[in-house]
């Protein structure tokens, strides 16, 4: 009997699996080969499904709660549509991209390793320090940018803090999964080259990520621009999506934990119009937040790199 090669064990497949692995020698991100017209499907069905179901939970949301569904606050109901949809939307994600390409759907998350929950709680513990320093500097030095009203501590309030310790993990992992594991890669396949794969793929993804988020500010569409690529640098770095889950997640769960105690005990204002959140300048802390998180990504990667060799 001829022993399972390395990389079909790496990644989980078995004698006679019809997937085969993703290409080891790529960099993450570029380790994924589709026909062109299925990365298409891929970049234009992810959005307008996150689109259309985001929709149908919000008008579901406002018949719960008797109220517009299309207003800007985030009430709890509002929220948990949210994040749900953004969660069933990774799952389409991850289907699409496993069908498409043939790849086991642990390629999604990690190649040619395994998924590692080690790399996602240190990036976690590290993103969650560097976040909450970054929010304590905005408060003192832009106190106007937060949008906080003041403590407040009300049936809203509970509801909002369960929507978030339980729903918001899955709509940062699964924004992740949808345009760094599954966006990025999909366009990355229309080249061969793996210098222009990643660029292009990085591009697109991120102005996709920022497209879905609706901000009309430039500054902060442009953040979200920049946010992207932070994160798609740490699935580069060490080869999977734990880091820029584990970041994203510490990111929404400390910072609308906040916003909610701060909101006056009422629903959460999300203000991105021109000029909402206080414009560029408060912008630059989170920015560098996000280039704090990826040099310990890069730290944390490099010592494990160091210590196994």
């Amino acid at each position: 009997m001829t022993s399972m090669n390395p990389v079909a064990r790496e990644v989980g497949l078995g004698h006679g699996s019809p997937s085969r692995p993703a290409d080891d020698t790529r960099p993450f991100g570029t380790h994924i080969r589709m026909p062109w017209w299925k990365s298409l499907i891929i970049i234009a069905a992810i959005p307008l499904t996150l689109l259309v179901v985001q929709l149908g939970f919000y008008l579901l949301a406002g018949l719960v709660e008797n109220g517009d569904p299309l207003e800007s606050t985030l009430t709890p109901m509002k929220l948990l549509a949210a994040n749900l949809s953004t969660g069933l939307t990774a799952l389409l994600a991850v289907v699409l991209v496993t069908r498409f390409s043939q790849v086991p759907w642990r390629s999604v998350f990690s190649s040619p390793r395994r998924f590692d929950p080690r790399r996602l709680g240190v990036s976690f513990a590290g993103s969650v320090v560097l976040v909450g320093a970054g929010i304590a500097v905005v408060a003192v030095a832009a106190p106007d940018a937060t949008g906080w009203v003041g403590f407040g501590f009300s049936g809203t309030t509970v509801a909002l803090l369960a929507v978030v310790v339980l729903s918001t993990p899955i709509q940062s992992a699964g924004e992740e999964i949808m345009f760094r594991g599954a966006v990025l890669p999909a366009v990355g396949s229309w080249f061969h080259a793996v210098r222009p794969a990643f660029i292009a793929g990085l591009v697109v993804s991120s102005l996709a990520f920022a497209v879905v988020h609706a901000a009309s500010d430039p500054w902060l569409f442009g953040y979200y621009v920049f946010l992207s690529a932070c994160t798609a640098l740490m699935g580069l770095i060490t080869r999977g999506l734990e880091a820029a889950m584990a970041f994203h997640i510490a990111n929404n769960v400390v910072a609308t934990t906040i916003n909610s105690l701060l909101a006056g005990g009422g629903s959460l204002v999300v203000d991105r119009t021109a000029g909402g959140g206080g414009g560029g300048p408060a912008l630059i802390v989170p920015a560098v937040v996000n280039l704090g998180v990826l040099a310990f990504v890069w730290h944390h990667e490099r010592a494990r790199r160091t210590d196994a060799g």
